[in-house]
């Protein structure tokens, strides 16, 4: 049988000695500053150290010893931008809801957490933090650890979905020019003439003929509801 090899983790390996101006620190900032601006594909040590100046890509492998390594510190860096209070509040749904608010808040601004944040453990300092407030409010209202692990789970299950969803369909409108509104209504007309022509399709034809609805953040919000709803029903009764 063969052994298990147990994931190499970055918190395990203190940095080594700064030399000049690099460190760690400086490292991850560019990279995050990479992803924003061309997303993951454009992630490579290459594109990080010319953004740093003078240095060659080994020169940073001696900081964060792999890719796995940076995306390990990226991750973290960008929890660390999520507001954690030092203890719960008296209102359980109002401390889940600001965390995952805050949390998607972030992701906007990162896009490339969404897509990266199950591709490692989550073994970061401000990741368990995050974490460890949302298992502390959950606890406290009565749910097992493995409900709260759960409960929690399930909410950044709707974080970074949403996170994922609004990207790619942001990719999409710029890839076809849809943030222009009269681009956007001929492909609606296009769609509601398929819909229209195919004869079975009345609810999604009257839609499209008139399409209205929340705001993104107004739909995040009633997920979020419902998963508070949820949980609250399964919570011990107080």
């Amino acid at each position: 049988m063969r052994e298990s090899t147990p994931i190499p983790l970055i918190w395990t390996q203190p940095p080594p000695p700064r030399r000049r101006a690099l460190g760690r620190e400086e490292i991850v900032t560019a990279a995050m500053a990479v992803a924003d601006e061309s997303g993951l594909d454009a992630l490579t040590m290459k594109a990080i150290a010319a953004r740093l100046g003078d240095y060659t890509s080994m020169a940073l492998y001696r900081y964060v010893r792999s890719k796995d390594g940076l995306v390990d510190l990226m991750l973290d860096a960008a929890t660390a931008e999520i507001p954690v209070p030092d203890r719960p509040g008296p209102d359980w749904r109002a401390d889940l809801a600001e965390i995952a608010l805050r949390s998607r808040e972030m992701i906007r601004r990162h896009p490339w957490f969404a897509q990266l944040v199950h591709s490692r453990p989550p073994a970061g300092p401000h990741m368990m933090r995050r974490l460890e407030f949302m298992l502390a409010v959950l606890a406290g209202r009565g749910a097992t650890l493995a409900e709260a692990m759960t409960y929690a789970a399930m909410i950044d299950r709707h974080v970074t979905g949403t996170g994922l969803q609004e990207a790619e369909e942001a990719r999409l409108t710029q890839r076809y020019g849809l943030d222009d509104a009269a681009t956007l209504y001929a492909a609606i007309a296009t769609l509601h003439g398929l819909a229209a022509a195919d004869g079975r399709l009345p609810h999604l034809t009257g839609w499209l003929a008139a399409p209205a609805g929340p705001t993104p953040d107004e739909q995040f919000a009633l997920g979020l509801e419902f998963l508070l709803d949820g949980i609250a029903g399964r919570l011990p009764a107080r």
